[in-house]
């Protein structure tokens, strides 16, 4: 794919810097226009030596060459990231009075505006209606994200994360391979939490990061995805409709709800097994050095119950429907962490299990996962491991593969 990057004067484009040199090892051709200004963050060599190719920001230079027109019909997908509140308020004017804006003008590709600016920028009534109106001109805006801006303010307005954006820029790509177009997905991610009374819970230590990873890797693929997220606080994926559930009981009705007309289910969410049978209505309050017992009540399994629905005869039946489960795993006295998802393959029928080793606890939160894939019959279809990112384009190959 051949991508035009362009680059306003933001702090933020120290961040582009990443995104170029993503895309540039995932075998791309890009071409680097910065700003006047976003050299001043950013100098031209860093542009040149990521890309390849040399860099200029103003129509004038190598008239002869008629770059603006050139790059915008070479392009396959514009980027601009970050894009100022300056930039947008341009490029929404139609205006043309550097390399960059030039460009925008003449590419027929489809175009993504990543914004990164301060807050009351970015909530300002002049930026809101100039997204307003790029947006339906049909240009892609990403909505920024929330967090530590420059100096201690923190809002909405920093630039997402350069592995967000370059999955946003690949989900553009006219040739790109897109096995999953025309298909429904559904995945859950994050963990649940069981109220006792309305200050403590009974929960688990997933993030959601691998979830989360799932469904962008689906949406690059193509595919309509619905992520059914659990207690998560996590940027949601471009593409992606999130349902925010709470706890076990609330998921599975999510579930339930949205996986009927789906085509493939990925359970990636840690549903707690157990529940309190009583939820206090008031703070539970500690009683001398007395113990306190919780009673507790075994939770639906909804990897199951969405199997045994699968294979009924209701209305509600898919029998095409491809179902992913997940299975965190510790080895003990009885087994290794491979026995228990052999044995957790076998009892679940889902398609596919993708089971973790998570003893010590080191998967939570992390950046990184390690992961066998089984089939129904607890044979090993793969295994993958690397970025969460990685484990979750595996899993979609593994998919594809069963497919």
């Amino acid at each position: 794919m051949r991508v035009v990057v362009g680059v306003s004067g933001g702090i933020a484009a120290y961040k582009a810097v990443l995104v170029v040199r993503a895309l540039s090892e995932l075998g791309h051709d890009v071409r680097v226009v910065p700003t006047a200004a976003a050299l001043n963050f950013v100098g031209t060599a860093t542009w040149e030596a990521l890309s390849g190719h040399e860099v200029r920001t103003d129509v004038f230079e190598d008239v002869e060459q008629v770059r603006h027109v050139r790059l915008g019909r070479w392009a396959d997908v514009v980027l601009v990231a970050p894009a100022t509140a300056d930039l947008l308020a341009r490029a929404a004017s139609g205006r043309a009075d550097d390399l960059l804006t030039a460009t925008l003008l003449t590419t027929h590709g489809p175009v993504l505006m990543v914004p990164a600016m301060h807050t009351e920028m970015w909530q300002h009534p002049a930026t809101v209606a100039n997204v307003a109106t790029l947006r339906e001109r049909g240009v892609h805006v990403l909505d920024p994200a929330s967090g530590r801006l420059t100096g201690e303010d923190s809002g909405p307005g920093r630039l997402p994360e350069p592995s967000e954006i370059v999955e946003a820029v690949l989900a553009l790509d006219p040739a790109g391979d897109r096995p999953l177009a025309g298909r429904s997905v559904v995945v859950s991610a994050g963990g649940t939490r069981e109220p006792l009374d309305p200050v403590r819970y009974l929960g688990n230590r997933s993030s959601g990061k691998q979830g989360y990873a799932v469904a962008r890797a689906a949406a690059r693929l193509g595919a309509e995805v619905t992520l059914v997220a659990a207690n998560t606080s996590l940027d949601v994926p471009p593409g992606v409709d999130v349902v925010p559930v709470g706890s076990a009981l609330e998921l599975r009705e999510a579930m339930l709800r949205a996986a009927g007309e789906a085509d493939v289910v990925v359970m990636t969410a840690a549903v707690a097994d157990y529940r309190p049978v009583a939820v206090s209505d008031h703070k539970i309050k500690k009683s001398g050095d007395a113990p306190l017992t919780v009673e507790l009540v075994q939770n639906p399994d909804v990897l199951a119950e969405l199997v045994e629905r699968r294979a009924g005869t209701g209305a509600e039946t898919k029998l095409d429907q491809m179902i992913v489960g997940f299975a965190a795993e510790t080895g003990d006295a009885n087994g290794s962490v491979l026995d228990h998802g052999r044995a957790k393959a076998r009892r679940k029928g889902a398609d596919l299990l993708v089971v973790n080793d998570v003893s010590g606890g080191g998967v939570f939160a992390s950046g990184t996962n390690t992961v066998t894939f089984l089939d129904a019959d607890g044979e090993v279809r793969g295994t993958a491991t690397g970025s969460k990112d990685d484990v979750a384009h595996e899993l979609w190959r593994a998919v594809l593969a069963l497919r």
